[in-house]
């Protein structure tokens, strides 16, 4: 979400997803099969943790002050199986992740 809410543009407050701008130029990392799978388990977690509240919408279940405890650890534990895939501290700030993946991005239009 951080790299969509960077490079991709908005018409007045919304946000316009691109596959051009935002997904075909995301630099994927290339996790190792055990992180791999980690981040599989990690992103059902977050799935199964969804499925026990059928009666809420995304909105109700991902606002701050209301989201579900479980659903909460779900996520910060999947954030951390994807910040350690991608070989990334745990304590980036939002600007400081941007930046490397902006980094990461630089490297990858060399390549071409």
């Amino acid at each position: 979400m951080i790299w969509m809410r960077t490079v991709c543009g908005r018409l007045k407050s919304d946000y316009r997803y691109s596959k051009d701008i935002v997904y075909n130029n995301f630099p994927w990392c290339t996790p190792d099969s055990e992180l791999e799978q980690k981040i599989r388990m990690t992103a059902q977690g977050i799935l199964d943790a969804r499925a026990k509240y059928t009666d809420s919408s995304l909105a109700e279940l991902y606002d701050e002050m209301l989201m579900p405890p479980d659903l909460r650890k779900a996520h910060e534990a999947n954030d951390k199986a994807v910040m350690k895939a991608y070989g990334f501290p745990l304590k980036l700030t939002e600007s400081e992740i941007v930046a490397r993946l902006m980094e990461m991005y630089q490297k990858l239009r060399q390549k071409v």
